[in-house]
């Protein structure tokens, strides 16, 4: 999307106006502010850069240390498609003795299913192998049970008193396709990962995406969450948390994995266009919970009037009188029978009005009926939220840290909002450029691997485009009009812009004139792959990898040896 040409042409402004040096950072509060790394990533890179030595070393490449190239791999969006495919490619870098010179590793949506899934082992890098059978046998079997997905439900709504999209998407398909319920929190993975690359989680800010103002790109880590462009940050377990002038006012839990899978992984939230699919989504979670859903500490709530068999059903002509209306259809007859069945039940409508925000009568009337439920059942609540978080669209807020920090280097747009909307990268560009393009970073070598489902040479133009528009370094790409993709491209770096990479998943080298046949087997919204399916997508990413060893090496070499002549 070019749209993001306007964000930086805003984010360069007012940066531009701020007198503070791109090389100190502050506090404002508890926010960093700064164009400068925190001192936890300091400290990694120094210990990283001499494991990267030692490895060029074994493979017969000998610099000194102030010429180690920082190398970052990106992994693109594409669902399944990305998590596999990443996984893949990890796999056959260790093989060649590449990954331990990775100093980043950074991802946008499904890409980052298959981090998370890597740092729930310590050191994961050391034990490529047995990690990766780990995650294929998860992914491979029979996946989340309707009990644990609607037990997960309930303690989201538990903690929170209300549920967003996030987490019901999180819950009724992310689990879907990892096949697994992740608790535990990045700040986790402060230790642990000494072996490892440095994650990087990418997700982008909704009103700056819409509003074509301040910074819609936003990185989390292990220590900080915060906007990329900017330099704005704060420590991770309090992103979430309520702010007010930099300093915290209000602690709330620190997200889980799961809920940082969703929220990476959302791309279904651009655009309300998109709600259908998703209420037939939750149709279906509905139809195969019923039991699961009506139960307090492991058994079924009990009540003669209204029954459960009741309740439930007009849950399910709640959802699809919304699919009606979606549809352009007439929803006056389900209307009719639930207004019939609540007089039945002796169950009052609540009034809701257009002062609450609800506007569109179905919605309202929908409002009212699930407010009206939740009398019922404890276990209503959970349903009534899960519909109203649909119309309402709410996906990814969490409180704003920004709220009311007056500093020159933070755009005005993030002053006066309490809260801030996050979705999936991928709807701006669907791979993590910015995040290893900080002018702190320092990278020299990006390595793209593009897990998309459209054009294979999407990502890397718009970055180019992007760049060289706001006068970022960056190198110049020129692809072939009508181009069959390869399996390996080089962007040659020049002056302080890195070399690019870029290896797109599917092309002529591992998959022939089959190309558009790959492609369509694995579309992003088809069900959970098979085993056989699993094992082809690994087995052709990594080809990717092992196809080009010597080409990988030979770029690292001329990264060393620009370096070298700069010294």
């Amino acid at each position: 999307m070019m749209e993001c040409q306007s964000f930086f042409r805003t984010v360069r402004r007012e940066i531009m106006k701020t007198p503070m040096s791109a090389s100190k950072s502050h506090m404002s509060g508890e926010v960093r502010i700064g164009q400068t790394l925190n001192k936890h990533e300091e400290e990694f890179v120094t210990r990283r850069l001499k494991t990267v030595q030692q490895s060029l070393k074994k493979l017969g490449i000998d610099c000194t240390l102030d010429n180690v190239p920082k190398i970052a791999l990106l992994g693109s969006g594409g669902g399944e498609r990305a998590m596999l495919g990443l996984l893949g490619c990890l796999v056959k870098l260790e093989k060649i003795e590449l990954l331990d010179c990775i100093l980043y590793l950074s991802g946008v949506s499904g890409s980052t299913w298959c981090m998370t899934s890597l740092y729930q082992e310590s050191n994961w890098s050391t034990k490529v192998n047995s990690v990766k059978e780990k995650i294929i046998q998860t992914h491979k079997g029979s996946g989340v049970g309707w009990g644990d997905a609607n037990s997960k439900l309930k303690k989201y709504y538990d903690e929170k008193g209300m549920l967003s999209l996030t987490d019901v998407w999180g819950v009724i398909m992310v689990t879907s396709f990892v096949k697994e319920i992740d608790e535990h929190i990045i700040s986790e993975h402060q230790v642990g990962h000494d072996k490892d690359p440095f994650p990087i989680y990418n997700v982008i800010d909704k009103g700056c995406r819409q509003q074509n103002n301040g910074d819609p790109w936003f990185e989390i880590t292990p220590y900080e969450a915060g906007y990329s462009i900017i330099g704005a940050f704060v420590d991770v377990s309090k992103f979430g948390s309520e702010f007010q002038g930099g300093r915290e006012i209000k602690h709330l839990p620190e997200m889980d994995m799961l809920y940082l899978q969703s929220l990476c992984g959302s791309c279904i939230a651009d655009g309300e266009i998109n709600m259908q699919y998703v209420l037939e989504k939750i149709k279906g979670f509905f139809n195969k919970s019923k039991e699961n859903i009506f139960q307090v500490d492991g058994k079924l709530e009990d009540s003669t009037s209204p029954t459960i068999e009741e309740v439930h059903q007009l849950f399910l002509d709640l959802v699809e009188m919304n699919l009606c209306a979606l549809r352009g259809e007439d929803t006056s007859p389900y209307e009719e029978a639930i207004r019939a069945k609540l007089s039945e039940l002796q169950l009052d409508l609540v009034e809701i009005d257009e002062t609450d925000g609800v506007f569109d009568p179905v919605k309202r009337f929908t409002a009212a009926a699930s407010e009206s439920l939740k009398s019922t059942f404890q276990s209503a609540n959970v349903y009534g939220n899960v519909i109203q978080s649909v119309f309402k669209w709410n996906w990814g807020r969490k409180y704003n840290f920004l709220y009311k920090v007056k500093d020159d280097a933070v755009p005005i747009i993030f002053w006066d909002s309490k809260q801030r909307d996050y979705e999936d990268a991928g709807i701006l560009n669907n791979s993590p450029y910015i995040s290893v393009l900080r002018q702190e970073r320092d990278v020299d070598l990006i390595i793209s691997l593009d897990f998309s489902e459209g054009d294979p040479f999407e990502t890397v133009t718009k970055a180019a485009a992007m760049c060289k528009k706001e006068n970022i370094p960056f190198p110049k790409v020129d692809i072939p009009p009508n181009e069959f993709a390869k399996d390996f491209y080089v962007f040659e770096g020049h002056g302080e812009a890195p070399t690019v990479i870029h290896i797109p998943l599917f092309n002529t080298v591992n998959c022939g004139v089959n190309i558009e046949e790959w492609r369509r087997e694995y579309r992003i919204l088809h069900l959970p792959y098979g085993p056989d399916r699993i094992d082809s997508l690994l087995n052709i990413a990594g080809k990717n990898i092992t196809n080009n060893k010597e080409k990988l090496l030979d770029e690292i070499i001329k990264c060393i040896g620009v370096k070298s002549a700069k010294h």
